[in-house]
């Protein structure tokens, strides 16, 4: 591509992507369920190589941003999506171990406290076996303590010793 076609390039691009066919998403074949009926939203997918139910999944995701005040945190959600996804694909829900780990300001969203939009969320992920582990250093910058986390949440000394001992045990990073 010449220099002179490169700034026209990327004016018609920006434009393309700013068009208002991409700005409005179809969301209504979006639904939540089969694990979590109240959030997780997924869409079926007719897929070239199906997901047989024996599959197996150990997926470690990182979130490290904060909810905005009395809002879900759009990545513990994304792990319930993930777990919804897979199991509405028929993969068996024993066959999958999710484990999200929170560092950062997102350490607050594992607070028992009143206002929390995430507690709910968070209190029914882990009766469904899927493990919250914290960040003791961003804890501790926080001031977040054992005793102040929702029943059930880890604290391991760091994300980065977490996520260390998460891929010894198998575990991939879902980089979303």
């Amino acid at each position: 591509m010449s220099v002179m076609n490169k700034p026209i390039f990327a004016a018609f691009l920006a434009m393309l992507l700013a068009s208002p066919a991409n700005a409005q998403a179809d969301l209504s074949a979006f639904e939540t369920g089969p694990v979590f009926d109240d959030f997780g939203p997924h869409a079926p997918v007719e897929m070239t190589r199906p997901l047989a139910q024996f599959e197996r999944f150990a997926i470690a995701f990182d979130v490290a941003r904060k909810a905005e005040d009395g809002t879900r945190n759009r990545g513990f959600e994304s792990a319930a999506r993930f777990l919804n996804m897979h199991v509405g694909a028929g993969v068996l829900e024993d066959r999958i171990e999710l484990a999200v780990v929170v560092h950062g300001s997102a350490v607050h969203d594992l607070v028992a406290r009143e206002g929390n939009g995430s507690a709910e969320m968070v209190r029914a992920m882990i009766d469904a076996g899927v493990r919250f582990i914290v960040c003791g250093q961003s804890a501790a910058a926080h001031g977040v303590t054992n005793d102040a986390l929702i029943e059930g949440v880890e604290m391991d000394l760091s994300a980065m010793t977490a996520h260390a001992l998460l891929q010894q045990q198998g575990y991939t990073l879902n980089p979303f």
